[in-house]
């Protein structure tokens, strides 16, 4: 029978070859043991990465939410560090609560693991963020990648020096060599890139003097490995000892080791050819992952046209300056922070960085600018764009700020809107205050930008501040004699007034609103005025002219393709059914209003349909159903920044009396935090229909015979707080047999984690 399965977390595939680095892993999991925060801390190029990684990935089992990672060096703001987190938790910026608020709701009671990679560009701001997070998250465990620490109370610091070097003498062993990091490293990377390679009597020494010279910098060793594929390990180490003895007056001098990785990948670098050399120093300009489509259109010029790129692009892969990494089925690229630097300089020495900045700050702005007005009929794909682009995209918002180029700024901003909606409210207009003062902003993007902060204030609930935007929306659509957005907007107003109560100022707006939209033959005026009728007419307690108006808008938006109103059509219908006690139709109209924003990942959506379908659930009798939803309702809202508004607000605390009522209290709550520990996932399978609360996850009780007699005596020491040293003492048998057994018990009761086995069998006792 299948379980509740926490979140194993996000840890990235392309940085899961790993090296060596025994001492320093050992030293992390007895520092993370005593500590709650541990810092590795090394030069660039160190593998802190990747040692991050391996650690996180060795340990994640021993958290019952998993191991998260969150990447900083594509992250140009520090007031977005926070952002950075929540998405990377596979959270929502989507109300009104603040990022750094929803982590500190959500980790309150979570028992995970958070890597933070390459902190060192915004050391204030992510120290500040762990620190909050240690603060909220009693059993949160961080491990942070830096080149120096973050200074925060508590901090144990590991040191992440080179490679373990092979001795200079050349009298190791192969056997001995072939356990040496530095050289393991080397021939891994040489075979992966020649397609054959090993260590050899004969090479030995030229492996051992190359590895010894790049002083066992893990990327530098990787650079040079690469080359293998041209050159022989001899005449890498010939050409290289050539560069270095350059720079050091001939002498046996080490050069820093900053010095030596700039100097390895300088060398790397002269020699690509000239087409190489210009798109590598170009890539530097986007900030985070980016597609062949993206590089045609910003990175191209007269000696490096489009058709060549592909071509170019693949070279720079193989020689490991480049990392692809597949997004959706979609090819994609990104630089490793270190070569971003030196691709950087390369970019200021070419004198190009001002062209390229502003030919891709161009190529966003006329890219969001062409999908405005289409995005909402093809819902799906555009998020999927905006979420593989938005760090390029604030980095260009970034740029347009420390400018004051306001009003191309504003273009980007107000053309993103389905995202901010979706994924970023406060961030959004974080960027929207900062661009709004646009003075020779285009009247589009104004009445556009109005608009959108005024729908953002509408889904923080903030009817105060939303107004004064929708005003000025209003009172520049029809200075321009733009209609259809003067229409959309006096809805909007509308809206905001029947959420707020003033419903005779929301009817006076959809009568204005009405007399621009008849004949105008507009689906997105149309459709906003049908919403806003619907709306108007739930808070009236109007129910049969809801169902109508939200009959009508289901059946355009379908035609449309429009799936955010497809979905919110359907939550009007589902409150029609609640407000009317027709639990058939609440249910059908709520299930596919889910199913929808399932498929567009419209989190607020999720979170008022669950809750919606738990009152069914309660009403219907299916009393674990409706705890468990209400419950799963509540996390999705917290990892949301959410709360249920308007009518539904007495319903579902209703609702929640009727299932303590009759489960009792007790049931209620276990029943009820089953439903908030569920995935996203799985909670919406139970919703509609596609599951049972048995299969996702019931406290089963502890059938006799289900587990051998020793396991389940080591399963009842487990529940009483044992650790395997003292359950080994108890039963007279061996730490090590002790560990066996309760590997056992997980992989049988599809459990990952201790504190899983000490609930169950906690449940079998109630």
């Amino acid at each position: 029978m299948a379980r509740t399965r926490r979140p194993s977390g996000n840890l990235p595939a392309e940085l899961t070859s790993f090296v060596g680095r025994r001492r320093e892993l050992g030293e992390i999991r007895k520092k993370l043991t005593a500590a709650r925060l541990v810092s590795l801390v090394g030069p660039g190029g160190a593998g802190k990465s990747r040692l991050a990684l391996r650690t996180a990935a060795d340990l994640a089992r021993g958290f019952a939410d998993g191991a998260w990672w969150v990447e900083l060096a594509e992250v140009r703001d520090g007031a977005l560090v926070a952002n950075s987190v929540v998405a990377a938790l596979d959270l929502r910026d989507q109300a009104g609560t603040r990022p750094a608020q929803i982590l500190a709701s959500y980790l309150r009671e979570k028992r995970l693991l958070l890597v933070v990679d390459n902190c060192e560009h915004l050391l204030g701001e992510a120290a500040q963020l762990v620190a909050d997070v240690l603060r909220a998250a009693p059993n949160v465990r961080v491990i942070t990648t830096s080149r120096e620490p973050l200074q925060v109370p508590g901090e144990q610091v590991v040191a992440v020096p080179p490679l373990e070097l092979p001795a200079g003498d050349g009298t190791e062993s192969l056997a001995r060599l072939r356990q040496n990091e530095a050289v393991m490293l080397f021939t891994e990377r040489a075979a992966a890139a020649s397609g054959a390679f090993e260590l050899t009597t004969e090479n030995r020494a030229a492996i051992v003097g190359l590895c010894r010279r790049l002083d066992g910098l893990p990327l530098a060793i990787e650079l040079a490995a690469v080359r293998t594929r041209a050159l022989a390990v001899e005449q890498i180490l010939e050409r290289l000892s050539d560069r270095f003895a350059l720079l050091t007056g001939g002498s046996r001098v080490a050069l820093p080791r900053h010095q030596t990785l700039e100097t390895t990948i300088d060398w790397s670098y002269e020699l690509l050819g000239e087409g190489e050399q210009a798109l590598l120093r170009r890539l530097c300009v986007f900030a985070g992952r980016f597609t062949l489509a993206d590089v045609e259109a910003v990175c191209t010029s007269d000696d490096l046209p489009a058709a060549e790129v592909l071509g170019t692009m693949t070279s720079l892969v193989d020689k490991s300056l480049v990392t692809k990494q597949d997004v959706g089925g979609l090819a994609c690229y990104r630089l490793h922070e270190t070569m971003r630097d030196y691709a950087t300089l390369k970019l200021r020495d070419a004198r190009e960085e001002m062209v390229l900045e502003e030919r891709c700050l161009e190529y966003y702005r006329a890219t969001c600018l062409q999908s405005v007005d289409q995005a909402r009929y093809r819902l799906v794909d555009w998020l999927a764009w905006a979420e593989l682009e938005i760090d390029n995209i604030r980095a260009v918002l970034h740029q347009c700020v420390a400018r004051g180029d306001l009003a191309r700024g504003l273009d980007i901003a107000a053309s993103m809107g389905y995202y901010w909606i979706t994924h970023g409210t406060t961030e959004s207009t974080w960027w929207l205050d900062q661009l709004l003062g646009a003075e020779d902003a285009g009247p589009a993007t104004k009445v556009r930008a109005y608009y959108l902060r005024g729908w953002l204030s509408l889904l923080q609930a903030d009817a105060a501040t939303a107004r004064p935007w929708i005003a000025r929306a209003v009172t520049t659509a029809r200075a321009t004699r733009q209609l259809t957005k003067l229409s959309e907007s006096l809805s909007l107003a509308a809206t905001v007034e029947s959420v707020a109560g003033d419903l005779e100022a929301a009817r006076r707006y959809i009568e204005q609103a009405e007399e621009i939209t008849h004949g105008l033959g507009d689906f997105p005026a149309t459709i906003e005025l049908l919403l806003s009728r619907a709306v108007l007419a739930l808070v009236e307690g109007d129910l049969d002219t809801a169902r109508a108006v939200s009959l009508e808008g289901l059946r355009l938006s379908r035609e449309a393709g429009d799936l955010y109103q497809v979905e919110a059509m359907l939550g009007n219908l589902g409150m029609v059914g609640v407000l009317a006690g027709d639990l058939r139709t609440a249910k059908s109209r709520f299930v596919e209003s889910l199913q929808v924003a399932r498929q567009i990942d419209n989190r607020l959506g999720q979170y008022w349909r669950l809750a919606g379908l738990g009152w069914h659930a309660a009403n219907s009798g299916q009393l674990r159903v409706a705890a468990r939803l209400l419950g799963a309702a509540e996390a999705v809202a917290t990892g949301a920044g959410a709360d249920i508004m308007g009518p539904a607000v007495p319903l579902l605390a209703e609702a929640r009396e009727s299932a303590i009522g009759a489960l009792g209290t007790a049931k209620f709550e276990s029943e009820f935090e089953s439903g908030k520990h569920m995935s996203r996932d799985m909670a919406v399978r139970l919703a509609v229909g596609e599951s049972t609360p048995d299969e996702l996850g019931a406290p089963d009780p502890v059938v006799p015979g289900l587990l051998p007699k020793r396991q389940a005596e080591v399963a009842q020491l487990i529940a009483e707080g044992l650790s395997n040293r003292q359950i080994g003492g108890r039963l007279f048998i061996s730490e090590a047999t002790v560990a066996t057994h309760v590997r056992g018990i997980m992989n049988k009761l599809g459990f990952n984690s201790r504190a899983q086995i000490a609930s169950w069998i906690a449940s079998s006792k109630q």
